[in-house]
């Protein structure tokens, strides 16, 4: 099987996880509409996909209305630096969340393996201030506290990126045609 006919079929699995998708959907869809937020953290590409989705939410994703209130905790470097000097690069996200967070907030946690220290701790500390945890991850079930998991089926990091961009804008539009 060459790499698109790859793509095709992890694509095609997906339906596997579209009841997870939607309640990941109304998780955020009640949070927001009860004016609390949503917190984004990942690591590499997942970085850049939390300042992407979060831009989604801020700005708009397929129409014009009210800003959604959505924070991505990769982007602020100082911050980042700051808490991995003072503390560990583990803590890069607890940290944020600690100052950040509060009840009923949502932390949107994007990890391809699962097994991202910082990840672990950010929903630890999401689960200890009665956050709500929506975690996209690849095709190994974790074992976390979270509300809702959602698996991209591929073990290969750059599809399960793929995967969760596309998972991303769905959540997006879906909880966007609630406002």
């Amino acid at each position: 099987m060459n790499d698109i006919e790859e793509r095709i079929e992890n694509f095609k699995l997906l339906k596997n996880e579209i009841e997870n998708i939607n309640k990941a959907s109304l998780i955020l869809i009640e949070a927001l509409k009860s004016e609390n937020k949503i917190l984004f953290c990942g690591n590499g590409g997942s970085a850049s996909d939390c300042n992407h989705l979060a831009c989604e939410f801020i700005s708009k994703f397929k129409k014009e209305r009210k800003s959604l209130p959505a924070i991505s905790l990769c982007a602020n470097n100082s911050t980042i630096t700051a808490i991995a000097n003072d503390f560990s690069f583990d803590y890069i996200f607890k940290r944020q969340i600690e100052g950040l967070g509060k009840k009923n907030d949502v932390l949107f946690a994007i990890s391809t393996s699962g097994k991202s220290k910082n990840i672990i701790e950010a929903i630890k500390q999401a689960k200890k201030q009665e956050m709500k945890v929506v975690f996209l991850t690849g095709k190994n079930k974790s074992n976390f506290n979270v509300d809702i998991e959602i698996n991209a089926p591929s073990d290969k990091t750059e599809q399960i990126q793929e995967m969760h961009i596309a998972i991303g804008h769905i959540i997006c539009k879906i909880t966007e045609e609630n406002f």
